[in-house]
């Protein structure tokens, strides 16, 4: 395979069904790239001391899209050897251990894909609109992201 047949792709999903890691990961192979750096973000049973019964998602789909596609942008200019990206969020409810956002960059080593990643969720959390419910035993709580810009504007 010519390399030119191997184009740098995004792969962008928002969906209410399962995620899978294998899905996510087998999008961004290539054979230009010796890694692959996945971050998986799951619900877990608990936050500040109260037991979570699942969590709920809901985006601005066309905005949340929109923001994820300059994210992709920035880490290639950033990190010009990435070679693909997908990241896949999930909506709806979300049970516990279940993944809630999915991020996977190739690159040809692995220092640019790791810091991909990371740049990736630390820069969806601050700018994407996508909004999280905690669902507990008796209440519930929207809970915003402490790196989101436009939560902490007026504070």
């Amino acid at each position: 395979m010519e390399e030119s047949e191997d184009v740098p792709k995004d792969f962008i999903k928002l969906k209410s069904e399962k995620l899978s890691v294998d899905e996510v990961s087998e999008l961004v192979v290539s054979p230009y790239c010796g890694a692959v750096s996945l971050f998986i973000g799951t619900t877990r049973n608990n936050f500040e001391g109260k037991k979570v019964i699942h969590l709920e998602y809901e985006a601005y789909t066309s905005m949340a899209e929109t923001e994820i596609k300059k994210i992709c942008r920035d880490v290639r200019q950033k990190w010009p050897s990435v070679k693909h990206i997908a990241l896949h969020h999930r909506l709806g409810v979300v049970p516990i251990t279940e993944a809630s956002v999915i991020i996977a960059v190739s690159s040809p080593h692995r220092a640019e894909s790791l810091e991909a990643v990371t740049y990736c969720i630390n820069t969806l959390k601050a700018s994407v609109p996508i909004w999280k419910k905690e669902i507990y035993e008796d209440e519930y709580s929207w809970k915003e992201n402490k790196e989101c810009f436009w939560a902490n504007s007026e504070k």
